[in-house]
């Protein structure tokens, strides 16, 4: 036991000296490694030092180049500065100096000028004083002022200039119609021939058709309750009478005369015809036509190549479908203007689809949704204007009428074009009251100026003779009068073409034999 006891004594003490032996030599060898890695660092460290400082010299090199060859652009800069500031002091004393040569010169002349105007002032106190003296010595042979004479040749002088003035102007106005017509006459001809529009006459009745006379009594219905109906929903006059298979639909305004239409004819197709469903196809009727109206608004401006019009202006280019102006459709008429202008502003050299636009909307102030006093093509206007049409446009509704001044070409050529169109024979219906104040109005104006005896309007109002008195009027003022009543009758009257006005003076001697 003693003996396993030192064993492992022995033992354990030899592992200490060899443990302490391990860590002697461990350190040892650890020391050598750090020793030997400092040195490493400390020459990698030399080695990264010596390389910076070069960078960092070659970059020094670098900015120091930039630097000089800065300061020697911007020396150049200064020295080219300095040498057009040399030159530019070297101008102006040269214009300086130039300056004072002039003012020296302008003195002298100044006082030459003035020695020169007190003689011509001198001179002119002269002529003045012979002057008088010559006024005074013809007035004394004469008998009359100086005044007096000046009067007299002025008064003959006007008499003078106005009979001639009058022969210039109606000299220049013939020249300038012959010319002017020919060319006016040339592309309104050529407008007009490259439109072809059919002649058709609008009514304020509606015929209907029926299968039966029977279907009559059906549409009246108890008591005439169904007729009642049907007047109270549509606004239409419905006229039943002994005419065969027939009705009559009597309206002004032609969008209620075509619901009703309708109305009936989906009505009798349906064979139900109470008060309930008659207001029931009525409210479905209205809906189509509204919506057929849009419709046809929207193809007219397609058929037409106008693009970007509003949907408001769409929809009264539609309600145009159905309605007439002295019994010509309102939009037949619209569109036969607005290809008129079309035509003729490319003939001109101008903007055909803005002519267009304007010959398309120009009647727009007829078909208001509700009641307006002003005249139709102010309210035309004023609805460009409210949806952003151009003011070229806008100028152009509103002045075919002659209502507003015109500002624009197209103007004149709006109005021509509504002219041609409402001119068509068969086109338009003239009232017969309307044609005879006409006339009377025409004849009241030529009466009403001195002189004038009688007055006559033929041809339809497109020619006015004036028959005058000799004794009153000469042959001088009958060139004067003529002009006069045409120009009162453009400014005062409103007449489809021309008016021809022909002056007659006539001299009559009469003696008797005895």
């Amino acid at each position: 036991m003693e003996i396993v006891v030192a064993g492992l004594v022995a033992l354990i003490i030899g592992l200490a000296i060899g443990y302490f032996a391990a860590q002697t030599i461990i350190k040892k060898i650890t020391r050598e490694k750090t020793d030997r890695l400092i040195k490493d660092a400390e020459a990698e460290a030399e080695v990264i030092k010596k390389d910076k400082i070069l960078q960092a010299k070659e970059k020094f090199l670098q900015l120091k180049a930039e630097h000089e060859k800065n300061v020697n652009e911007r020396n150049k800069v200064l020295a080219d500065a300095e040498n057009r500031m040399k030159q530019k002091e070297t101008t102006l004393a040269q214009k300086i100096e130039q300056s004072n040569r002039q003012a020296t010169e302008l003195e002298k002349k100044s006082t030459k000028l003035d020695a020169q105007t007190e003689i011509v002032e001198k001179k002119k106190d002269d002529l003045e004083k012979l002057h008088k003296q010559q006024v005074q010595q013809l007035e004394t042979i004469a008998g009359l002022t100086a005044e007096e004479a000046k009067n007299q040749l002025v008064e003959a002088l006007k008499n003078e200039a106005r009979t001639e003035a009058m022969g210039s102007i109606q000299t220049m106005v013939e020249e300038a119609k012959l010319s002017a017509n020919k060319e006016a006459k040339r592309i309104i001809l050529q407008t007009i021939q490259r439109v072809g529009t059919e002649t058709a006459i609008e009514n304020a009745i509606t015929v209907f058709n029926l299968e039966g006379d029977e279907v009559k009594g059906r549409i009246i219905g108890r008591e005439g309750r169904n007729i009642r109906a049907l007047e109270a929903a549509t606004g239409v006059e419905i006229i039943i009478d002994d005419t065969p298979e027939a009705i009559v639909l009597s309206c002004f305004d032609p969008v209620r005369r075509e619901t009703a239409r309708l109305a009936l004819h989906q009505l009798v197709t349906d064979g139900r015809i109470h008060p309930a469903r008659i207001e029931e196809v009525v409210e479905k009727v209205k809906k189509q036509i509204e919506e057929e109206i849009v419709e046809i608004g929207k193809r007219t401006c397609i058929d037409l190549g106008i693009h970007g019009l509003h949907p408001e202006l769409t929809r009264y280019v539609g309600r145009m479908r159905y309605r007439s102006s002295y019994g010509q459709n309102l939009l037949q008429h619209s569109r036969e203007v607005a290809n008129l202008c079309g035509i003729m502003a490319a003939e001109l050299g101008l903007n055909p689809k803005m002519a267009k636009r304007a010959g398309l909307l120009h009647d727009i102030g007829k078909v208001p949704d509700g009641e307006t006093e002003l005249p139709h093509a102010i309210f035309g206007m004023k609805l460009a204007e409210k949806y952003k049409e151009s003011a070229d446009v806008c100028n152009a509704i509103g002045a075919h009428h002659d209502e507003v001044e015109m500002t624009s070409l197209l103007a004149p050529i709006v109005q021509v074009c509504d002219a041609i169109s409402g001119a068509r024979p068969g086109a338009r219906r003239e009232m017969t009251e309307q044609y005879i104040r006409r006339i009377k109005d025409l004849e009241g104006l030529a009466a009403s100026f001195p002189g004038v005896m009688k007055s006559y309007a033929i041809q339809a109002g497109r020619e006015l003779r004036v028959i005058v008195e000799s004794e009153k009027v000469s042959d001088g003022d009958s060139d004067a009068l003529s002009f006069e009543i045409s120009q009162r009758i453009q400014n005062e009257m409103t007449y489809p073409g021309q008016v021809k006005v022909t002056v007659i003076r006539e001299k009559r001697s009469v003696a008797y034999a005895r």
